[in-house]
């Protein structure tokens, strides 16, 4: 247990006033509040508040009344008193990536944690403390500096912090697990306003239910990971394929996949064609199909091992080279980028078979506007190994999870392409297995949540009670207490 704020610290007592449909807080009580952080406490009206409000999905406006930009667990800890104490909704941003765009509210005290993104790496140990507020490209940057990495998302702005708590896919989980399948220990602001410590050894039942347990239990301010030697360079890059090969292509990579050893994950994406990829004209717009392949180790041993899935069929194009690490967790940061409007909905497979191939193939032919269309990889290896105990990720049994992810500007489509990708996610699920992965569901995704918490969700509801049975952490993926 650490120190915390004594109860006469707190803002007790203080008027909301409501007005239209915005909450505005007193000045006084804005007043009091900043005195207590190191960060900035900022309004509708301060320099910075619009940008502090902006997620990665464009698709979220939404308009806290107050946003505390905490600069450590001090900050964080003042600000979860307050809004307890004031009956604020409350949400709470990391790195602001999640699809869902839950990171922010209306009304409500928006907790950003950006500021507090430092990474401190023990070589000798191999392990790394992370604050809250990383992202991945922090974590990576860092960590790399000494030949050292963790699983971690395959999207360098994506947030440390949520992308672990919901479990942690990654081009080195056949490797070495999930994200949160590293974890040492986390410290975690309580909904008491108290900072506790997890691990294996101290609250071990609050250490199970954050791993996979989304935000619902309280705000990590830090992590401490396992780091394995990695890099500096991988063998890895992309294998296209033309439309008309996707299918052929498709089924030889599940097959592959199958007896692959735990070095290799894949990757697999239905996209358009464009300049960017280096394709010729005529491609431009079409559909294409890409394997990403990984060989974390050697990457002699990675040439070996990859050589059937490179000489399989008639690829347009072949890029598979020795590549930087750090250039492998930032491939896809210009597909997908900060501001667009995203809609993604998501299926979990027990096995992808040849007709759900082929359902999958029919539906992305170049007519279709979708973004990309991808597999996030293969769920055997060390994360299959694992005990199903272990954590609260309940989908360790399941073969692999593919996303429709839609991407556009005008929002004059929104319906349209909301459509399309909720009739493509139906026409799917008679190939689909029970579950979903809760760090892809999307904000109008509320009727799967006991999908995505599986045989876990009564244990987690109880653990909800334990720690947070006022539900003051809501804004989320929610898990509701047990009464």
């Amino acid at each position: 247990m650490y120190c915390i704020l004594s109860p006469s610290q707190r803002l007790q007592g203080q008027v909301i006033s409501t007005m239209s449909a915005t909450t505005h807080l007193e000045e006084t009580t804005i007043d009091a509040f900043s005195d207590q952080l190191r960060g900035e406490v900022l309004q509708p009206e301060d320099e910075g508040y619009d940008e502090a409000r902006t997620v990665w999905n464009g698709m979220i406006d939404k308009e806290p009344a107050v946003i505390a930009r905490c600069t450590g667990a001090a900050d964080v800890i003042a600000a979860v008193n307050v809004a307890r104490d004031l009956d604020l909704l409350l949400a709470v941003k990391g790195g602001g990536h999640n699809i869902a765009g839950n990171a922010v509210c209306d009304d409500g005290l928006m907790i950003d944690l950006s500021p507090m993104n430092d990474v401190r790496v023990d070589p000798e140990t191999q392990t790394a403390r992370v604050g809250g507020g990383a992202t991945w490209g922090d974590f990576d940057h860092e960590a790399q500096m000494f030949g050292l990495a963790t699983t971690g998302g395959i999207v360098s702005t994506t947030g440390v912090a949520g992308l672990t708590l919901g479990g942690g896919l990654g081009h080195l989980d056949r490797k070495y697990g999930l994200a949160h399948d590293n974890l040492r220990s986390v410290d975690v602001v309580t909904a008491d306003g108290e900072l506790v410590h997890a691990s294996e050894e101290e609250n071990p039942e609050l250490f199970w239910g954050l791993r996979g347990g989304s935000g619902n239990f309280g705000i990590v301010t830090s992590f401490e990971f396992d780091l394995h030697e990695v890099g500096p360079e991988l063998l890895t890059g992309p294998i296209i394929y033309r439309y008309e090969d996707a299918a052929d292509a498709f089924r030889f990579s599940r097959d592959f996949m199958a007896d692959a050893p735990a070095e290799i994950q894949c990757y697999a994406a239905f996209s358009k064609g464009s300049a960017e990829l280096g394709l010729p004209e005529p491609l431009h717009g079409e559909t294409i199909f890409i394997l990403i392949p990984t060989y974390v180790g050697d990457v002699a041993a990675g040439e070996e091992a990859l050589r059937p899935l490179r000489r399989f069929g008639d690829p347009i194009a072949d890029a598979v080279t020795p590549t930087p690490y750090l250039a492998l967790q930032q491939m896809f940061d210009e597909r997908w980028v900060e501001g667009l409007r995203y809609y993604w909905k998501s299926h979990f497979f027990d096995e992808l078979t040849d007709e759900a191939i082929e359902t999958i193939v029919d539906y992305c032919d170049s007519s279709a506007p979708f973004m990309s269309v991808f597999t996030d990889g293969w769920l055997s290896g060390a994360i299959s190994r694992t005990d199903p105990d272990a954590t609260a990720f309940p989908h360790r049994d399941k073969a692999v999870s593919l996303t429709i992810g839609m991407q556009w500007e005008d929002p004059e489509r929104d319906d349209e392409l909301i459509a399309w990708a909720r009739e493509f996610h139906e026409t799917l699920e008679p190939y689909a297995a029970d579950g979903v992965y809760v760090n892809l569901l999307d904000q109008d995704d509320d009727d799967r949540i006991d999908d995505a918490y599986g045989e876990w969700h009564e244990q987690l509801r109880e653990l909800k009670g334990k720690w947070d049975p006022a539900n003051l952490f809501r804004m989320n993926h929610n898990i509701e207490p047990v009464d």
